[in-house]
């Protein structure tokens, strides 16, 4: 089976007004009421309603074999509860279909995986209570925010009982392999991975409209060709993107509407892919691999022992060029006190404060490496 899966993401913040000095305990409610609304209210005009009528018209067409997939966080839930009840009522239509999937992720678009485990715990569950609440269905796969990943992450999503997980097919962890294939965690095996074909993904939400692209003007044909470009038997493309690529990022004037009218057409037409969820695709296919993410192998302690071992290694290289610079230093500066006169015990002086000097330098050089590598491995 080759496959394409499509999913979209789905997010509005809530705007804070602008706090004065005199508000300060006179004044606690922090929001823009007028700008939430207002803005809601302009992307529901150019994205969420069009491209939602344009998704059911396709499933009108098609039946099941076209099917998309959506993350909505639980601040654009409410949002669209107090501004666009005319949007939820629009997804609520699509997934009364059965073709469009809603998937899990934390409530407020958040970074919490990264810091705090039972604050992360918390936002999924409210906010799989929510979709459930909304569109009487239970999330079974995540996407955490900006697709974020790593092996912790993978066993917190695996113990809120999740069969799989959405996260970018990036190609520092992939090296050689393809992103066109389902992957499993390496901590968690029954955890199923789907990697985002970036380029292609890309191509879409980025690209579609840049006149100085090499590729502009975009079509179906040259799309669904690239797609039958990938060798046979990588299984399954995942194309994933914002939801506001259409109408809002790419404007109705570029041609972005009749594209996406038309990709299934021509992907039905001049290829062998059908169109799948996130969770059929966990279902349907068998991970080739674990995606393995590096700092695993370093145990409960990887953070330290990772900054140790960078530490260290700057040391031994800072050490070596030092030594091979003070062997050439002593013989320059030995050679020319010589041949000026002075005595040996003035030369010893000059010579050691010189090296007192690099060496100060030397380990001001490490303090800086360590400070920007102790930044940089607190954020893994």
């Amino acid at each position: 089976m080759r496959a394409i899966c499509f999913y979209f993401q789905v997010h509005q913040p809530f705007r804070l007004r602008r706090y004065r000095f005199f508000d300060i305990g006179n004044n606690h409610y922090y929001f823009d009421d007028f700008a939430n609304s207002n803005i809601m209210r302009k992307v529901a005009e150019k994205c969420y309603l069009p491209t939602n009528q344009l998704m059911y018209e396709l499933i009108q067409e098609y039946g099941t074999r076209f099917k998309i997939a959506y993350s909505i966080s639980g601040i654009a839930l409410d949002q669209f509860e107090m501004y666009a009840p005319d949007v939820l009522e629009s997804f609520q239509r699509l997934v009364k279909t059965g073709c469009v999937e809603i998937l899990g992720e934390t409530y407020s678009h958040s970074l919490c995986a990264l810091r705090e485990k039972e604050e992360f715990f918390n936002q999924v569950r409210l906010h799989s209570e929510k979709v459930e609440q909304l569109f009487g269905k239970k999330p079974t796969i995540f996407r955490n925010t900006e697709l974020i990943y790593s092996d912790n992450i993978g066993e917190m999503v695996d113990e809120l009982g999740f069969k799989g997980m959405l996260t970018e097919g990036a190609k520092h962890i992939l090296g050689w392999k393809s992103p066109n294939f389902i992957y499993c965690s390496a901590t968690q095996p029954k955890l199923k991975l789907l990697l985002k074909n970036f380029r292609l993904s890309d191509d879409i939400a980025f690209r579609f409209s840049n006149r100085g692209w090499s590729e502009w003007p975009l079509t179906t044909e040259k799309y669904v060709a690239w797609l039958n470009a990938i060798v046979q038997d990588q299984e399954i493309v995942n194309l994933f993107m914002d939801y506001e690529t259409f109408g809002e990022h790419q404007w109705a004037d570029t041609g972005i509407f009749e594209f996406m009218r038309y990709l299934p057409k021509t992907v039905f037409a001049n290829s062998n892919y059908q169109f799948v969820t996130p969770s059929e695709a966990t279902e349907l296919l068998t991970p080739v691999a674990q995606y393995i993410y590096l700092t695993q192998f370093l145990g409960p302690m990887k953070k330290e022992i990772l900054l140790l071992g960078l530490v260290m290694i700057c040391k031994t290289m800072l050490l070596t060029i030092y030594t091979n610079y003070i062997i050439k230093l002593n013989n320059v500066i030995t050679n020319k006190f010589r041949k000026t006169g002075y005595t040996c015990k003035q030369a010893t002086i000059f010579i050691t404060c010189v090296l007192n000097g690099l060496a100060m330098a030397m380990y001001i050089s490490i303090l800086i490496i360590m400070i920007h590598l102790t930044k940089l491995i607190l954020i893994i």
